[in-house]
């Protein structure tokens, strides 16, 4: 039996007691998603970009928002419960005005009182609100912040640490839930779980761990216009992509993400819509700096970077990716002008690797993390076996450590000098790289060398410090630009990831789906998707 045989037999007995009833429902979406499990509802989401997109902005808000009414152009901030926001002229004090009138699910009134008990939520260990769960998720992505306060019902005042430009973007992050819904479920996070609350355009009605949860339209949104049009939204776990597609061909979902890319000529065939666009995202391996690490030799991390062969990999996806030349894609503004050449050319690899020391009688053993599915992960499996192959040509031997793609978040997060990594030198995980501290700062700081942050690899380096300080402190965008060029020209001048290529979110749908506009984002708006029997 083929693979998509295997998928349809073992999933159609899940689907039929996950779908039911909802199998024939008019208005209804059913989504399979490539996470193992429902993203935490309780307002940060777990499960990485994914958590963030179905379950993130769907049911709650954040005070800044993306812009996703376009699929033409990259996608720019927006007022989200915040309406207008300034920093003061010492670069550290900025302003939030709020939306007036905004209500959560269950009635309350959203206020600044709001805002600064759900920074709690996160920041502040000793306040009774403090949720650990959310903090895992949500305080890496705030740094800056340093304190914050109410200056009246409808305006909140927060203080970074040091001048901070790219504190807008990391306030996207942070999605407000409601405390009144807390205090009313007896302050339990695990009760809120089942029954949250907050001023999304979605409600969540249904909620069961690993196979489903239900969304509905919250018809008192702020925004009329991002009112769903749909009856209902179901969210249904399926990590493995065969099994993803089957579903999606046999008529038990009508949404999935990231299809298998040999079924989908079937797909097409059938009438199906693939849908996929360019989007801030890489795939990549993040190395270890640690002393002792191979990566630590830069004619290593070059060689690894010439021994991909990006093209061939590209029949594996179906030729839906785009070879990565950086960290950036190269349609970014920011890529710069490097002088390091990501390409394919191994004999220039070779003849680095024998320069570092090493050939056919003395190979390298390196081991690397990797998960089998997850949010922007694309292919993992085959796309690590490829790469496997290819390092194995230049006398890199990889051993794989895969695990579920919720602890490959919390291995990421706990770093390379963690015991809980084994001792793997080098961990593939796809980054957001759609602002300037989530796709350069948060990587490679001094400060934020994990657990502190997201420095998985405990890089710091004093030159690329000076430039994540110009970063910050530069408030006018041109100049803001320039610096960032010459960040990520480190980036690939140094070889500081192995860098092998970005996504282009490929999701297959019914033809029945009408109204969806991709766009190049991370996050999509799901409001205006109707179903069209």
């Amino acid at each position: 039996m083929s693979n998509l045989g295997k998928g349809v037999a073992i999933f159609a007995t899940a689907f039929a007691m996950a779908c039911g009833s909802l199998a024939q429902a008019q208005g209804t979406l059913r989504i399979g998603m490539t996470a193992a499990d429902i993203p935490l509802t309780t307002g940060q989401t777990d499960q990485g970009g994914e958590g963030m997109r179905f379950m993130g902005y769907t049911v709650y808000d954040s005070l800044i928002e993306w812009d996703l009414t376009s699929a033409d152009k990259a996608s720019t901030l927006i007022p989200g419960l915040a309406t207008e926001w300034s920093v003061a002229d010492d670069g550290l004090t900025w302003t939030f005005k709020l939306r007036e009138g905004v209500k959560f699910h269950d009635g309350s009134d959203f206020t600044a009182e709001d805002v600064v008990w759900n920074l709690d939520k996160l920041l502040v260990e000793s306040s009774e609100q403090y949720d650990p769960r959310q903090s895992a998720q949500g305080k890496s992505r705030i740094p800056a912040v340093a304190s914050y306060k109410v200056i009246d019902p409808l305006t909140v005042e927060i203080t970074t640490k040091e001048p901070d430009a790219t504190l807008p973007y990391q306030m996207t992050w942070v999605l407000m839930s409601s405390r009144a819904n807390w205090e009313a479920l007896e302050k339990d996070w695990e009760k809120v779980a089942m029954t949250p609350s907050g001023t999304g355009p979605w409600k969540l009605e249904t909620f069961v761990p690993r196979e489903r949860a239900e969304l509905v339209p919250f018809e008192d949104y702020w925004d009329e216009t991002r009112i769903p049009k749909l009856d209902k939204m179901v969210l249904i776990p399926l990590p493995e992509p065969n099994a993803r597609s089957a579903a999606l061909l046999s008529g038990q979902v009508d949404w999935i993400e990231a299809p298998a890319p040999d079924t989908i000529p079937a797909m097409e065939g059938n009438g199906f819509v693939i849908s996929s666009n360019a989007y801030p995202h890489n795939w990549t391996w993040h190395l270890s700096r640690l002393e002792g690490s191979p990566w630590n030799d830069i004619r290593v991390r070059k060689a690894a970077n010439l021994a991909i062969d990006r093209e061939g990999m590209a029949p594996l996806l179906g030729g839906l990716m785009v070879p990565a030349e950086g960290f950036l894609p190269p349609s970014s503004n920011w890529f710069g002008d490097p002088e390091f050449e990501v390409k394919y050319d191994l004999e220039a690899a070779k003849a680095l690797m024998e320069e570092a020391g090493y050939g056919p009688d003395n190979r390298l053993e390196v081991k690397a993390l990797i998960s089998p599915s997850g949010s922007g992960q694309m292919l993992p499996l085959p796309m690590n076996e490829y790469v496997q192959q290819s390092l194995a040509e230049i006398w890199i031997d990889v051993e794989f450590m895969v695990v579920e793609w919720n602890q490959m978040i919390n291995l990421w997060r706990a770093g390379a000098a963690d015991a809980s990594v084994d001792g793997a030198q080098s961990i593939n995980f796809t980054y957001f790289i759609q602002d300037p501290f989530t796709g350069l700062i948060r990587h490679l700081d001094c400060g934020l060398i994990a657990p502190n942050g997201t420095n998985w690899g405990h890089y710091c380096d004093d030159e690329m410090q000076e430039l994540f300080a110009k970063i910050k402190t530069t408030f006018d965008p041109e100049e803001q630009t320039k610096v960032l060029q010459k960040t990520h020209e480190k980036y690939v001048n140094d070889a500081l990831f192995l860098f092998v290529t970005h996504d282009v979110a490929p999701r297959a749908m019914k033809p029945s789906v009408k109204g969806f506009v991709q766009a190049q984002n991370w996050y999509q708006n799901f409001s205006g998707i109707t179903i069209e029997e």
